[in-house]
């Protein structure tokens, strides 16, 4: 008889197990099997609960994706004006969560999934899609072309992560300064 209530917990522990495997891996080159047993499960339950192992890789990016989510709207919350939520939202896309070995080998992972596997692209798009449509919202009031400085700002956001993250210094502060200057200069020009 299945244990009721364990579900969550197994799924969750799956999700972890397969952030670090990618961590360890750097890639998605793992097995299901090696990411169960970092679980503590069999492989068999890891396919019951999410099938194969692209669908693991879903479901962590879309945890590291919530998590990411927690850490803008702290950093919107504590907005006290459009300028600074436009700052918020840059400065959270560099926190140092983002850094974490494992996260970055997952984004990393991400982006070159995406090239080639149809529901990675569109999990990739929708965190794009998301991305400037928060910085479009937060610029409205400060910019006459707000979707063009968004769409600037989430490329920028997109590359200097990459190159901070791909960095020896792995960490996102030189980044997020570049960023905030660069919309310095764009609203410097502006209504």
């Amino acid at each position: 008889m299945p244990k009721l209530g364990m579900e969550p917990l197994r799924r969750a522990s799956l999700v972890q197990a397969t952030i670090h495997e990618i961590g360890r891996a750097q890639s998605l080159d793992v097995t299901v099997g090696q990411i169960a047993k970092t679980a503590g499960m069999s492989t068999a339950l890891a396919h019951h609960y999410f099938g194969g192992k692209n669908q693991i890789f879903i479901a962590a990016m879309r945890h590291i994706l919530t998590e990411y989510g927690g850490v803008v709207r702290a950093h919107l919350r504590a907005a006290p004006s459009p300028r600074a939520r436009v700052e918020a939202i840059i400065t959270a896309s560099f926190d140092q969560t983002c850094f974490a070995p494992d996260t970055v080998a997952a984004w990393m992972t991400l982006y070159a999934a995406a090239y080639n596997q149809p529901e990675t692209k569109r999990l990739l798009a929708l965190y794009q899609s998301r991305l400037r449509s928060n910085l479009t919202h937060a610029l409205r009031p400060l910019s006459a072309t707000p979707q063009a400085h968004a769409d600037i700002l989430a490329a920028l956001i997109d590359g200097l992560y990459l190159r901070a993250a791909l960095s020896d210094a792995g960490s996102g502060d030189d980044a997020a300064a570049a960023a905030l200057n660069t919309l310095s200069h764009l609203l410097k020009d502006t209504k």
